[in-house]
């Protein structure tokens, strides 16, 4: 074995603890790679510059690894190249340009409309004052798709009965206008018992002053053990997942949808058509009469 790489999974064990495992998954990691370019690009593992490193990482995406297994691969090659630096082997480190292998967006998961139906309704049969402000905010975030940290923080004056729009601060202090229903205005005015707007919209007794997103989640929760949903696939956040799909399964421009969710960059947005591809193959391969049947 190359005596350096023999250096390196020593440091591993004595300095950092490194089990077994990890030791074997790290030799095997570093030994592959220096064999790919020893033979192909004629130069030993530790003395590699970035441009055949670069290829190397290159080759393991074309040859179909996934993502996953060829960003342990430059993980391994950097933690390699920071200790032949640190010890004084190279002057340089060959991978700090070297971009991680995109790993592929999770699809994001949406509720049915027939499951936010449900958690509205159970909303409403929470005891005392949670159900009014439950039923208040579910309505808010399935309305509007707000981010649970937006609709929090909305002053007092942000939302009337006669303009259907809000105004909304979102990441980066970036503001937006975003429709609001007048379902969901009138669940949220209910809750002023007469009186006027107050400083935030969803006032608490807590050293904000507002609602915590804490608190949110908890009445989420709630709502969906009353609707017997499961409660680890509802959250504020998937309700704004199940706003931006159903907008879309309903015809709304993706741009729209950029502006309405406050994404700064469209690509954000295109992960929700994903989630129709996805409901539309499941579609074909439930209902089509052939979808099941082998060839003959």
């Amino acid at each position: 074995m190359d005596r350096h790489l023999e250096a390196f999974l020593e440091m591993l064990a004595a300095e950092r603890g490194a089990a077994r495992n990890t030791l074997a998954a790290y030799r095997a990691d570093l030994e592959e790679a220096a064999g790919v370019l020893r033979r192909r690009h004629g130069t030993a593992l530790a003395a590699a510059g970035e441009a055949p490193l670069r290829a190397y990482l290159a080759g393991l995406t074309d040859s179909g690894l996934s993502p996953r297994t060829a960003a342990r691969r430059l993980s391994a090659l950097r933690q390699f190249f920071r200790f032949l630096a640190r010890e004084g082997v190279r002057p340089d480190d060959p991978t700090e340009l070297l971009d991680r292998p995109r790993q592929p967006q999770p699809v994001p998961k949406a509720l049915r409309v027939g499951e936010v139906t449900a958690l509205l309704e159970a909303a409403a049969g929470l005891p005392g004052r949670r159900g009014p402000l439950a039923v208040a905010l579910l309505e808010m975030l399935y309305a509007s798709g707000l981010r649970a940290s937006e609709l929090v923080g909305l002053p007092g004056n942000a939302l009337s009965e006669e303009s259907p729009l809000i105004l909304v601060r979102g990441k980066g202090g970036k503001e937006r206008l975003v429709p609001v229903s007048a379902r969901a205005r009138a669940a949220v005015l209910a809750l002023r018992e007469g009186g006027g707007p107050g400083r935030w919209l969803f006032p608490s007794y807590g050293a904000s002053g507002h609602l915590t997103r804490q608190s949110l989640v908890l009445l989420t929760k709630q709502a969906a053990l009353t609707a017997g949903l499961d409660p680890a696939r509802v959250s504020p956040h998937v309700l704004r997942h199940s706003f931006a799909t159903h907008l879309l399964e309903g015809g709304a421009d993706l741009r729209a949808l950029q502006m309405l969710l406050g994404h700064a960059d469209i690509a954000t947005t295109q992960i929700y058509t994903r989630v129709l591809e996805e409901r539309l193959r499941l579609l074909v391969e439930t209902h089509h009469p052939l979808a099941s049947t082998g060839p003959s």
